[in-house]
């Protein structure tokens, strides 16, 4: 079953006329770095460009239910611009998160490589409606031979998170033509997905996705049992986000990724994987579930 909305068109049109109202919000726009898209206008005056991302900020706040969240995912080097674009539209920092690349950083001839983007989650009022504290089950340090018997809690460096990397190295999850060849360089992976919608949402919560792309967000949140609302200008985006979703494809189930948050006390409240078991006495009994 399909719990989700997409709109095409301009965001700042279907902001405006949209009624539901929002639990969280993704926003991960483009990033004005003059990349060619079919129909946005990637090289926008700085000026031009942070009014633009003031008023999808406005709006959405607007639409935004008492306490709900957003997470906005920059490059680095637009931190001073995102935090002030949060602050001058009414939104209340919680977290500056770092994501930080696990593939090799971008040289520099005069000062130190890139290998992070940047995600501000903030909330609507000063105390979020609900935040869930994931614990997380991350690989072992070299040498290492038992991890830690409960996890560790996700703090606000997230460094266990692959990107989608160019070329042959990004796997089975990157959309690919008839060619091979990437349909959309800047799609986000589903794991950074899944750990944002379970940080800041419950089952039956409402996500939007104001620059849906290829549809991540509506992709996780519709398995996760929330309802989802996604806007793209591009109709072939839509037609890629319509297609994703009805003809799942087993790269984009989040079932795997079930394991690393098994010690997150109340993880059956958030992802109803359809068992009823109880999480913390039968914890080798799911991980076995879920082990490729």
């Amino acid at each position: 079953m399909s719990n989700y909305k997409i709109y095409e068109g301009n965001c700042l049109d279907i902001l405006s006329i949209l009624k539901e109202k929002i639990d969280l919000t993704f926003l991960d726009p483009p990033f004005n770095q003059n990349k060619e898209y079919k129909f946005h206008d990637d090289n926008l005056s700085e000026n031009d460009y942070w009014i633009m991302m003031s008023e999808v900020c406005k709006k959405v706040f607007t639409l935004t239910s008492k306490g709900g969240a957003i997470y906005f995912m920059q490059r680095e080097k637009n931190t001073e611009q995102v935090l002030h674009c949060l602050r001058d539209t009414g939104w209340t920092l919680q977290n500056l998160i770092i994501w930080k690349k696990k593939t090799s950083a971008v040289p520099s001839l005069n000062k130190f490589g890139k290998h992070y983007q940047i995600i501000a989650f903030a909330t609507k009022g000063e105390k979020p409606r609900l935040f869930n504290k994931l614990r997380i089950s991350p690989p072992l340090p070299p040498n290492y031979k038992n991890g830690y018997e409960n996890g560790i809690f996700v703090t606000d460096v997230w460094d266990d998170i692959r990107e989608l990397t160019s070329g042959y190295f990004a796997g089975d999850e990157a959309i690919r033509n008839n060619d091979g060849e990437r349909y959309h360089k800047q799609q986000s992976p589903v794991s950074l997905l899944l750990r944002i919608i379970l940080s800041s949402s419950k089952i039956g919560d409402t996500i939007l996705d104001p620059f849906a792309g290829t549809g991540t967000a509506l992709l996780v949140a519709n398995q996760l049992q929330r309802q989802s609302i996604g806007i793209e200008i591009d109709p072939e985006n839509v037609k890629c986000i319509k297609t994703r979703i009805s003809k799942f494809r087993e790269s984009d189930n989040i079932n795997k990724y079930y394991k690393e948050y098994i010690n997150t006390e109340n993880l059956s409240e958030l992802w109803d994987v359809g068992k009823q078991v109880d999480i913390r006495s039968n914890k080798q009994k799911i991980k076995t579930l879920f082990e490729n």
